[in-house]
């Protein structure tokens, strides 16, 4: 395992979030080194031969996609965020692809070019938050005391609705206390906390402002 981590992200990448959420659990000293991509170094597209956030650089090696950052790290460096036990382990990656897809709801909800859609797509992802909901039983985290990687996949959600909040109340946890309380967990934790930079809200806000969108339209009201 490699002793020199950098971690190429995005300022207002989710799945950047993820990847610097457990590097932070496990306290693996690394690097962070953000990317314009609206205008993509070179040296960047030789390491993510998506194009995307983040790549996490291992020695010189290049290893993309969220997911495969996590399971290495996790593979390579203690404590070890996954469950032991093959079936559990099993389930969490399951919801750790529930919460990809309600990322792709976020973005759809942000992207709502009408209020007609806004309001289906804040439908929708209270849909899937209710899911999430009915599988929490055993506080403050997915699963109980102890923090796992799906607590990382779903924190960088979370943060999202703290600002759709400041710009209106779409309901998105109404009557989902197990949810609201998971939410708070995770934003206690200082690894959570340290994904993003200080000035993330004021970041995400301006993004939000410049989409063109109905959420837009609602914040220039």
């Amino acid at each position: 395992m490699s002793n020199s981590f950098v971690l190429v992200s995005h300022a207002l990448c989710p799945y950047v979030q993820r990847a610097a959420i457990v590097l932070h659990e496990k306290g693996v000293p690394f690097e962070r080194r953000d990317v314009d991509l609206a205008d993509k170094p070179d040296w960047f597209q030789r390491v993510s031969p998506l194009g995307k956030t983040p790549v996490l650089l291992a020695g010189g090696e290049a290893i993309f996609e969220s997911a495969v950052i996590c399971e290495y790290l996790d593979e390579t460096t203690a404590p070890r965020l996954h469950p032991l036990d093959p079936l559990r382990r099993a389930r969490h990656r399951s919801w750790m692809e529930f919460g990809s897809a309600l990322l792709n709801a976020i973005a759809v909800f942000y992207n709502a070019p009408d209020e007609a859609a806004l309001l289906r797509a804040a439908a929708d992802m209270h849909r899937r938050l209710r899911q999430v909901e009915e599988v929490l039983h055993a506080p403050p985290y997915f699963d109980g005391e102890r923090f796992c990687i799906v607590d990382a996949v779903f924190a960088p959600v979370f943060r999202y609705l703290d600002v759709f909040e400041r710009i209106g109340d779409f309901g998105l946890l109404a009557g989902l206390a197990r949810v609201q309380a998971w939410r708070a967990a995770l934003a206690r934790r200082p690894s959570v906390q340290a994904a993003v930079s200080p000035c993330y809200p004021e970041l995400l806000t301006a993004f939000l402002a410049r989409r063109g969108s109905a959420l837009s339209r609602r914040m220039q009201e």
